[in-house]
């Protein structure tokens, strides 16, 4: 059984926390301030953290930078804050997701499972990475989209592979190019849209319809959750 950390001063929330990741199988264990979460990791550990970020005694982006340097789980912000900003400054800073409140159940389990398998994903060292139908081969230098091949330019290739290995979670367009372009690009947002429409050409039935990569409209990309 997995094991989540939830963390948020409220208990009422704690409670509903508990009630949906237990239905997905989930042990959940809750803290309600940023102490009470420090010495939890400390004693066992967790597949996924889930981090409010109005918490009592610490600022909650003091303490995700602190959960990101201190262990290896994934870290989802489940926050009432829907600000862009705000959702940018977690992204940049570690955590694998961003929920805003209120949510619906099916949705968080999904973004659950999906960070609890990109991190997986991410300290495997396989040579292929997959995110539902998409497989990609890093040696081979392949996508396969159900099982199609297609053909990538190298910028395509480096940007699809930024977000199978994130395995759904978001990607900030700085984060992207940063990556892929390097650090003197980070701003050059379009240099990136043009090669995410090519990508839509390539691997969407209906590129006007996007079913793999989502937008998170400021902030960045995503790959459609597969449960």
């Amino acid at each position: 059984m997995t094991r989540i950390l939830c963390i948020d001063d409220e208990p009422a929330i704690l409670r509903l926390l508990e009630v949906v990741l237990g239905r997905g199988g989930h042990a959940v264990t809750g803290a309600r301030d940023a102490r009470s979460a420090l010495a939890a990791i400390g004693r066992a550990a967790f597949d996924a953290i889930l981090l409010d970020l109005g918490l009592p005694d610490r600022d909650g982006l003091e303490l995700l930078g602190t959960l990101k340097a201190t262990c290896n789980a994934p870290v989802i912000v489940v926050s009432a804050r829907s600000d862009v900003a705000e959702k940018v400054a977690a992204l940049d800073l570690g955590a694998s997701d961003y929920v805003t409140k209120p949510f619906e159940g099916d949705e968080l389990l999904a973004r659950v499972r999906v960070a609890i398998r990109s991190n997986g994903h991410a300290q495997g060292r396989s040579e292929a990475i997959e995110h539902g139908p998409l497989r990609m081969d890093l040696g081979m230098h392949t996508l396969h989209v159900e099982g199609r091949e297609v053909t990538l330019t190298p910028k395509e290739f480096s940007v699809m592979r930024e977000l199978i290995a994130a395995g759904g979670r978001v990607l900030t367009h700085g984060a992207l190019l940063e990556t892929v372009w390097g650090k003197a690009h980070r701003d050059d947002v379009e240099y990136l849209r043009v090669v995410i429409r090519s990508l839509r050409l390539k691997i969407e039935n209906d590129p006007s319809a996007p079913l793999h990569i989502r937008n998170e409209p400021g902030i960045g990309y995503r790959l459609a959750a597969h449960g």
